[in-house]
């Protein structure tokens, strides 16, 4: 990985796609109803629900509350999951998890702010 957006595909959007869907099983969307809202094969959606990917990144508790907010929106039918994902990607870079993700995994310069160019 060289690239924020690298960073985004292989390790971010991966961890909110297991938090997302681990968030609309708790409001009571069936692995089948998960896989069409967000695009995705159930086969996917199982390996999120037991979290055999998207496990390299954590979120801090504002990101979370805002991963449950949008799985209820989705659950709700008020919004897609696509836009709900790029919502949270956006928030991912605003709050500088991003930064911090692509730090950790990229031979980044200290005090880089590639993204926010």
């Amino acid at each position: 990985m060289d690239t924020p957006q690298e960073v985004q595909v292989w390790l971010i959007l991966p961890a909110l796609r297991r938090q997302l869907t681990i968030s609309l099983k708790v409001e009571g969307m069936k692995q089948k109803e998960i896989a069409k809202a967000l695009n995705l094969t159930e086969a996917a959606v199982s390996q999120y629900v037991k979290k055999k990917r998207g496990e390299e990144v954590v979120f801090n508790k504002q990101l979370l509350n805002e991963i449950t907010k949008s799985a209820k929106k989705i659950s709700l039918k008020k919004s897609a999951g696509r836009q709900e994902l790029q919502t949270l990607l956006r928030r991912t870079k605003e709050t500088k998890l991003l930064c911090n993700v692509c730090h950790n995994h990229t031979e980044s310069e200290e005090g880089c702010e590639i993204c926010f160019i």
